[in-house]
């Protein structure tokens, strides 16, 4: 016979003429064992069934794969390749089936959430906090944007779901809602700001410095201005528009500035024990409130076992938050 040699071309081949497992089980088997009797016992066969799969092995093949001698058999050069190759074969497909099980029960996968910034803050990242730790195969994808292009990645379906508001434009029958809450406001200033050595200080007065906000249109800029005008106050007069949170905290860092944003950012700068930067909050207007937003997921979409868990788990803290507000 001739010697064997495994390329993808052959391992084709070798399939199409009737390659099976329980052959490649045996190979291993006789090779850890060196008798055809003790790899058929492991095998849970009998030895003349061992023999007969070898002998369709080998025709399979084309090659010699093994010699008896004295104590048994050993394996030639092919069946020593064959053997290895079997042993990797066999390992992938366990490792297919472990990664399989590991997706169908909800442990490994990839879950895309989208939201806005406040409740990225208090709910998504403790969500993904807690879920790292107990499934780690779990992996995230978080995008945090305004509501309109979250409901539109949600719609072109780079979304499983978000939190966040329904865009006017938004069909709300594509869509299933559940309410969770506002999201509070706070006025924004560096460290040293001239509005922080004055008690008390009114919203006229922050009117005097320049504004760092959303442009036009944009959900906690249409707040802040409809908050000054119910009031009684005119909107800011010098504002800077920016969508970018990194650049608003910048500049308010490095001027006079004053920019409206979620209090959980703002909190998460100024706290001593988590960023501690030099951002700090005023102490005026601090009823600011964006409408209440929502988790908001497609009707028609059909979650992966992870979605579902990681939403479970979403659905829980949820609750939770709804107990504890009473």
């Amino acid at each position: 016979m001739n010697t064997l040699t495994m390329s993808s071309g052959t391992t084709a081949r070798l399939i199409q003429r009737g390659l099976r497992l329980p052959q490649l089980r045996l190979m291993i088997a006789i090779e850890e064992t060196g008798q055809i009797s003790a790899a058929a016992t492991q095998m849970g066969m009998t030895q003349p069934a061992a023999s007969r799969l070898l002998g369709e092995l080998e025709k399979t093949s084309g090659a010699k794969l093994y010699e008896r001698h004295a104590r048994g058999v050993i394996l030639t050069e092919a069946g020593r390749l064959l053997a290895r190759r079997a042993r990797a074969t066999l390992q992938d497909l366990n490792g297919a089936f472990d990664e399989i099980a590991l997706l169908t029960t909800g442990a490994r996968g990839l879950v895309r959430i989208g939201t806005v910034t406040g409740p990225g803050l208090e709910i998504v990242l403790p969500i993904i906090r807690e879920i790292r730790v107990t499934y780690p195969e779990i992996e995230f994808n978080v995008l945090v944007d305004t509501s309109d292009k979250l409901a539109e990645a949600l719609l072109s379906h780079d979304l499983d779901f978000y939190l966040g508001r329904l865009p006017a434009a938004l069909d709300p029958r594509a869509v299933t809602l559940r309410r969770i809450g506002t999201e509070p406001i706070s006025l924004a200033v560096r460290q040293g700001h001239p509005l922080l050595r004055r008690a008390p200080i009114s919203l006229a007065d922050c009117l005097a410095y320049d504004w760092v906000m959303q442009p036009p249109g944009g959900l906690m800029r249409l707040t802040a201005e409809t908050y000054l005008l119910e009031r009684g106050l005119p909107p800011p007069a010098r504002v800077l528009s920016t969508s970018s949170l990194l650049l608003t905290l910048g500049l308010i860092s490095d001027t006079n500035a004053i920019a409206p944003i979620a209090t959980s950012v703002a909190e998460l700068y100024t706290s001593a024990s988590r960023l501690g930067s030099n951002i700090r909050i005023l102490d005026v207007a601090q009823d600011i409130q964006v409408a209440a937003y929502s988790l908001i997921c497609g009707r028609e979409s059909e979650p992966s076992p992870a979605v579902r868990r990681v939403m479970a788990q979403l659905e829980q803290r949820l609750d939770q938050l709804e107990e504890d507000a009473g």
